[in-house]
């Protein structure tokens, strides 16, 4: 793992880079996650060198002192812009949180990368409330909710389902929490017109956490935006079926930029 510190506190991340020379990658987890659920992306490193971050409170990286909702969605964007300007990164990857950080970056700081790929992800991205109160007051409910088929995923290896559990465990119940409020509060819907750099939205088929209409919605509403199904997945993609997964970004990339 490399570091940059950066406002105080210190960001972690990892890369890959095995001689590509197309543009370089930087990927942005979801809620509880850390840089770990891309690990399956470091296979694109023989085009594109890729890196991929803890946020703050996540993994390796420090934690922050912040409320949920823009104030955290705000720390998280400092976090990308610190490791994208470090790897010189051309393409921003985001996955549901992720994504709303990287929306966030594009409509609030002015932030200009060749492409984006939105996944798992939506212009807004209400949390339900049993789910919102199972995070504060019964963690392990929570884990066991989101972990049946058709949220994070729709019929993984076993070891894929535990790795992914014991990856929020160790986040943390505060963290996490933090993580899917800011979710819960992020909404961008009247200002997705603002985007105006080519856009990927992959959706698993089977996603019920960010359904399908949520990616119709977004490139229904940027400038440039393409759309694509993963069959056989749900909202982690790119952990269940990492070769679609892959083969999308690739070819999507070839064709922009």
């Amino acid at each position: 793992m490399e570091t940059i510190s950066h406002l105080g506190r210190t960001t972690a991340y990892a890369e890959a880079d095995r001689g590509g020379d197309r543009p370089s990658l930087l990927f942005v987890h979801g809620s509880g996650a850390s840089n770990a659920v891309w690990k399956s992306q470091h296979r694109l490193a023989d085009r594109f060198p890729v890196a991929a971050l803890d946020l703050s409170g996540h993994g390796e990286s420090d934690d922050i002192d912040a409320s949920p909702g823009y104030t955290t969605l705000d720390a998280y964007a400092d976090d990308v812009l610190a490791v994208a300007e470090e790897t010189d990164a051309q393409v921003l990857v985001g996955n549901s949180l992720g994504g709303a950080v990287v929306m966030h970056l594009l409509l609030e700081r002015g932030y200009a990368p060749d492409a984006v790929v939105l996944t798992g992800t939506g212009a807004r991205l209400g949390v339900l409330e049993d789910l919102l109160q199972w995070l504060e007051s019964d963690f392990e409910r929570a884990l066991a909710f989101l972990h049946e088929d058709g949220r994070l995923f729709h019929d993984p290896d076993p070891q894929i389902r535990e790795l992914s559990i014991e990856r929020m465990r160790e986040t943390g119940q505060d963290v996490t929490h933090r993580d899917f409020l800011t979710c819960h509060r992020f909404d961008i819907r009247d200002r997705l017109g603002a985007i105006d750099v080519p856009v990927l939205a992959i959706y698993g088929e089977h996603d019920r956490l960010t359904p399908p209409w949520y990616h119709e919605f977004i490139v229904e509403n940027v400038a440039d935006g393409t759309l694509v199904e993963v069959d056989d997945a749900a909202h982690l993609a790119m952990l269940e079926r990492p070769d679609a997964f892959n083969d999308a970004v690739a070819t999507f990339l070839d064709s922009r930029v």
